[in-house]
């Protein structure tokens, strides 16, 4: 990966019968954990990509927010947002 890409990754830690989850991030190659993981230097972990979110899944917070706009404001949005003929 470039210096540049930064991907989610998932890591589960076994230590004896217990399990620990933990987040970190690809940096240019080297997966760097967060510092409450205090794993011994040479622990072996398993990394597992963590697919990315859906678009739908990173705006659902403000989907369906919008109140008061013109009836056909979904149909119409480019000619209201760029000033194209309306549908």
């Amino acid at each position: 990966m470039s210096g540049s890409s930064r991907v989610d990754v998932a890591l589960k830690f076994e230590r004896l019968e217990t399990v620990i989850s933990c987040w970190g991030r690809d940096s240019r190659g080297m997966v760097v954990l967060p510092p409450e993981a205090n794993l011994p230097d040479g622990t072996e972990v398993r990394v597992e990509p963590v697919a990315p979110k859906t678009l739908a899944e990173r705006l659902k917070d403000v989907i369906g927010t919008v109140h008061g706009g013109p009836p056909d404001g979904a149909e119409n949005h480019d000619h209201y947002i760029h000033g194209t003929p309306k549908k």
